[in-house]
């Protein structure tokens, strides 16, 4: 622990109403910092703060914990506003002071399928909150712009029939409150009997259930069919088979472009050379040229 930055302890005068002692850096992003701030009253909170460039900042997380928290176990929202004149925002929730599901997975103290499961679950749980008709659905160009902007045309082009199923996705296709960006990782053990917390609601929005599910599967490696099933299991909820599928080429596609170069690159290909074997006419494959006769 440190002494706080001035944008940490502008956040807890602003919205909580009382100093920040001291202030532990957990994680930083391009527009956003989340630290570990204490004490309160005795107790430790956590500030995540955001760029005013930011799309999607404090106020509309916070939207997403409140509509989450009806359906899964979620941290107490503190306090959200605007703490700069240009427009920077910050979030403050209560620090569940536990581990992480990843963690207990890459130490062995959980095996992986049931973590799977314990995914599976809180998935269902979070996708069968209300949604307000009001709140639109995120677009099919949204979802697949940064992509786009990144991807290879020959890769863009291979998983061009996976794109081409998502885009005619109809409209009508019921709509949840997706997570965006869930994984082992975001989810907190805390309490006497490791109460799964959902956390990091940056990335949520209304949205297709397929698009959340095939995440889940991508960013806990349940590329294999028998570790998709105890996910699927657990998610006990109708799904649209080839739409998943669509969807986990596309975020699979999505890690590659973001891996560094090395074995983490080496390692989405992989993947991605197991999804065109599994699900081949999601691909378009180079035809090789006929020699003349």
């Amino acid at each position: 622990m440190t002494t706080p930055p001035a944008m940490v302890s502008r956040a807890c005068g602003t919205l909580l109403g009382t100093p920040a002692r001291t202030a532990e850096r957990l994680s930083a992003g391009s527009r956003t910092a989340v630290f570990r701030v204490g004490p309160r009253n005795g107790r430790g909170v956590i500030v995540k703060l955001y760029d005013h460039t930011a799309r999607r900042n404090a106020l509309t997380e916070a939207a997403a914990i409140r509509a989450a928290g009806v359906a899964v176990p979620v941290p107490q929202l503190l306090g959200s506003g605007t703490i700069s004149h240009e427009g920077a925002t910050a979030l403050i929730t209560s620090d569940l002071d536990g581990h992480t599901l990843g963690a207990a997975v890459r130490s062995g103290h959980i095996p992986h399928a049931q973590a799977l499961k314990d995914l599976g679950s809180l998935l269902a749980r979070l996708h069968r909150a209300p949604v307000e008709q009001a709140v639109p659905r995120r677009p099919f160009f949204d979802s697949v712009s940064s992509l786009a902007r990144r991807c290879p045309p020959d890769l863009l082009n291979g998983i061009g029939p996976a794109l081409a199923v998502i885009a005619d996705t109809p409209e009508r296709a019921p709509t949840v409150w997706c997570h965006g960006d869930i994984h082992f990782d975001n989810v907190v053990l805390s309490g006497p009997r490791g109460t799964r917390y959902l956390v990091d609601f940056t990335d949520a929005a209304p949205g297709l259930r397929e698009a959340d599910v095939a995440h889940a599967l991508v960013m806990t490696a349940a590329h294999a069919p028998w570790d998709r099933r105890t996910l699927l299991d657990a998610y006990a909820a109708p799904l649209n088979d080839t739409r998943l599928s669509a969807w986990m080429v596309v975020h699979t596609a999505r890690c590659w472009v973001h891996a560094p170069p090395g074995t983490s690159r080496r390692l989405w290909s992989d993947r991605l050379a197991d999804l065109t074997h599994q699900t081949p006419h999601l691909f378009r494959t180079p035809r090789s040229e006929g020699t003349p006769r």
